[in-house]
């Protein structure tokens, strides 16, 4: 029987169960408690990650079956409901769903995300015994609370849902809300480091986490994750040009009021910031001015391309100095960012004689990439704290093991440096369905009625059938030049 067979314990019965092992008043030998402690350690943590754990979903994501990938995701995201993975599987679940066209399906998993994203944020305080469960495990261990992008992306998603539903009144709240999200994100970031540190002063080891931090063989190996960000430049404090975009867009062709269009307007007026290379942002902000002016621009077409994959997240082993002695292993998992390049670059628009390139909105590479360097030095301070607590303890174990004689020694060492092995795992939880980049680009509706797609190497092409007179948004998913196109269409207003 494997470990995976074995039902996990949870942190607070573990902490509890080890106390009472070590704690107990017995003529079990202190060999015999050692082993115990590490067999419980080994069944609550295992050796299993989050990419190990959805590797099934997200190879059947990365094949473009979406249906089959929906299904997985959402049998995954049940298994964990209630679990401290609950946020990131729905997340999964809602993205693939979308992919596949069950929107009903995508919308609910998106709303048991939201619901416990809103519940963690409610709480004033984190559990006490959940983050010591996390110094003597790994941060993995802590419940997922989302990420800014995450939580700008949940709500930008199901605006998207309710627009492709027709639910146009629904779309609004979600706009703000994720409005709110990036507004939010620059004070949660400057929390989140002040914690961090806080932790490193409260754990009593903050001189040997400064050495471990400071040591030349160390700080190379982590240059190395560094180094994939170093071409990484921000949009802005957490924003998300994609968003932004949505934001524009909805509010200039369902306006209500003339303040509508003036949001609309600042919105155009911010993407142009944000992304100045894209040509058609001037000519979006100019069809506002003309409505403004009470000129109608007549029906118009947008092609929203999603491509490519959004990075994951890959774990890295890196050595730091033994500073505590009778420590057999003292290694650090941390987690880096691997980019995915298999994806189109853009998509060739054509009607009648006319024929467009997509033009980049709003790069996810950029926005995790960012978010991930924001998010380093926590990372790093929350492991070398965990690393260094449970090496302090190690110490103290081997030290008491030690004066029961050689051999018992021995075996304490080689128990100790197994526990640390085994709970030595990055935290790899990440939103891997979110695509690489958005693009776009729009055009008059054709009075053809007919619009060709057509992938950069020409190797997919698709016919959409428009209705002349009409606006429309066409939705295009590619996840890697193997996988099929696949092309939603749904009513611009």
């Amino acid at each position: 029987m494997g470990l995976d067979s074995i039902p996990n314990l949870t942190l607070n019965a573990l902490l509890e169960i080890i106390i009472i092992i070590l704690s107990t008043r017995s003529y079990i030998h202190f060999s015999v408690k050692l082993l115990l402690i590490t067999f419980l350690i080994l069944i609550s943590c295992g050796c299993r990650t989050y990419n190990s754990e959805s590797e099934k979903a997200q190879a059947l994501w990365s094949r473009g079956q979406f249906v089959q990938a929906a299904e997985e995701y959402s049998a995954l995201a049940e298994k964990n409901r209630g679990s401290k993975d609950q946020v990131i599987f729905y997340l999964e679940a809602g993205t693939a769903n979308r992919a596949a066209n069950q929107l009903g399906e995508s919308q609910s998993a998106f709303q048991v995300a939201a619901a416990k994203v809103d519940e963690y944020e409610s709480k004033a305080k984190i559990s006490v015994t959940r983050e010591s469960g996390a110094t003597f495990s790994n941060q993995a261990n802590l419940p997922y609370r989302g990420r800014a992008y995450d939580k700008i992306m949940l709500h930008t998603y199901r605006a998207l849902n309710y627009w492709q539903q027709g639910e146009f009144d629904k779309v609004r709240p979600e706009i703000f809300s994720a409005y709110q999200r990036q507004q939010d994100a620059v004070e949660e970031n400057r929390r989140a480091i002040e914690k961090a540190q806080e932790e490193a002063r409260k754990s009593g080891e903050k001189d040997k986490i400064d050495r471990a931090r400071k040591d030349p063989r160390f700080q190379s190996q982590l240059r190395k994750i560094e180094a994939k960000l170093d071409n990484i430049a921000p949009y802005g404090d957490y924003v998300n040009p994609f968003t932004v975009f949505l934001d524009a867009l909805f509010f200039h062709y369902n306006s209500e009021l003339r303040t509508d269009l003036e949001r609309s307007q600042k919105s155009f007026e911010r993407m142009l910031a944000l992304v100045p290379n894209n040509p058609y942002l001037k000519k979006d902000k100019d069809l506002v001015d003309q409505r403004m002016s009470r000129v109608n621009p007549g029906p118009m077409t947008y092609v929203i391309f999603e491509t490519g994959r959004a990075p994951r997240r890959e774990q890295i082993r890196i050595d730091i100095p033994i500073i505590i002695s009778r420590v057999s292993y003292l290694g650090v998992a941390f987690p880096e960012l691997s980019f995915n390049e298999n994806y189109h670059r853009k998509l060739k628009v054509s009607a009648g004689s006319d024929v467009l390139d997509t033009a980049l909105l709003a790069s996810m590479d950029r926005i995790v990439g960012t978010a991930f360097k924001k998010e380093l030095p926590v990372i790093v301070t929350k492991t070398l704290v965990a690393t260094i607590v449970k090496a302090a303890a190690a110490y103290a174990i081997n030290e008491a093991a030690n004066e029961s004689g050689a051999i018992i020694g021995l075996l304490s060492q080689i128990g100790t440096a197994v526990a640390q092995a085994t709970v030595n795992i990055a935290d790899l939880r990440t939103w891997t369905t979110l695509p690489k980049e958005f693009q776009y680009c729009h055009l008059p509706t054709p009075q053809s009625g007919s619009l060709t797609l057509r992938t950069s190497d020409g190797s997919q092409s698709r016919t959409v059938a428009l209705a002349p007179g009409q606006s429309h948004i066409v939705y295009v998913h590619s996840v890697n030049k193997n996988a099929p196109l696949t092309v939603h269409l749904f009513n611009l207003n």
